[in-house]
């Protein structure tokens, strides 16, 4: 069986083929250019350097592509890195395909598709149902194949609509536990609160941002869906119960300086930025952990403030 990327060792020479999730061009302090990539398969993604890069080398290795890659495992600042030796695409008779190397999430689309149904149910704001179930329908492809980020948490296949979900499941924990608490606009909120990057990202395969994602972001677009969205269906955007949902997506980011417009001014708006913060986290230091040995401190994620994490023995 074919070893995957994330499963070399140290000094483990590799051959296989893999995608190409990024590749930028870089120029070192000597002036020469390179291409600063990254490589991944369904285990896992891993940094590479080609050297002294070509203008062939530039046009060829672009994100999206299947490459046969030769290199070795090396360790670079307590990050596994490939040490290039030679890559070259791959040809029509080989496994090109680029879906059959992007990570998938831990349950299906059809699975995640099913659950967000019998969530409806749960959203006894008929204004709030309407604008959801309209969205959720308007972006069905994108929502449950896209990923939650292009690089720090849940950045796989189907990504997105799994870490909403994880969202919606701890919101209705946390409204069992404090009946103050609104459940129905929680849920609401949760559903829609990273909508917005069905347009800011460029969907599961080499996850770029798109020019409206790098200009606006998705908090401004998904605001800009629901007033759309809400005009469609005849509610009007400036009522108290959209006002409050539309709250809920622009503030839960927490503060102005990590991109929201306003901080959270409502309890279930504190409640989301708070379960959002949680699940990525936990995305984050899991993902690191999962290719890390017993007794060892995983790679430092640069989400978490250059924080690494150790994985005690007994795990």
């Amino acid at each position: 069986m074919t070893k995957k990327i994330t499963e070399f060792q140290n000094d483990e020479e590799m051959e296989l083929f893999v995608l190409i999730k990024s590749a930028e061009k870089r120029v070192t302090k000597a002036g020469k250019d390179f291409i600063s990539m990254k490589f991944q398969d369904r285990s896992g993604d891993i940094h590479g350097n080609c050297w002294d890069a070509k203008e062939e080398d530039f046009k060829n290795f672009q994100p999206g592509r299947v490459v046969l890659l030769r290199g070795k495992r090396e360790t670079y600042k307590n990050a596994p890195q490939v040490k290039i030796m030679a890559m070259r695409l791959a040809t029509d008779e080989e496994p090109n395909d680029p879906t059959a190397y992007t990570e998938k999430g831990p349950v299906s689309a059809e699975k995640l598709r099913e659950e967000f149904t019998q969530l409806m149910f749960e959203i006894n704001n008929p204004d709030w149902n309407r604008v959801v179930r309209y969205l959720l329908k308007k972006y069905d492809r994108e929502f449950f194949s896209f990923p939650a980020a292009k690089t720090n948490h849940h950045a796989f296949e189907g990504g997105l609509a799994f870490h909403t979900l994880s969202i919606v499941n701890l919101a209705k924990s946390v409204a069992a536990q404090y009946e103050q608490v609104d459940q129905s606009l929680l849920i609401a909120g949760a559903i829609l609160h990273d909508l917005g990057k069905t347009i800011e990202l460029s969907g599961p395969i080499a996850t770029q941002y798109t020019v409206e994602g790098n200009l606006l972001g998705h908090i401004v677009i998904v605001d800009e869906e629901i007033v759309e969205a809400a005009k469609d269906l005849k509610i009007d955007p400036s009522s108290e119960s959209m006002v409050v949902l539309r709250h809920m997506i622009v503030a839960h980011h927490g503060l102005k300086e990590y991109g929201s417009p306003v901080e959270p001014h409502m309890l279930e708006a504190v409640i989301l930025h708070a379960l959002d913060e949680l699940d990525a986290e936990i995305q984050m230091v899991s993902g690191a952990l999962k290719n890390t040995q017993p007794g060892a401190f995983s790679e430092r994620i640069f989400g978490m403030d250059g924080r690494n994490f150790y994985k005690p023995e007994s795990k």
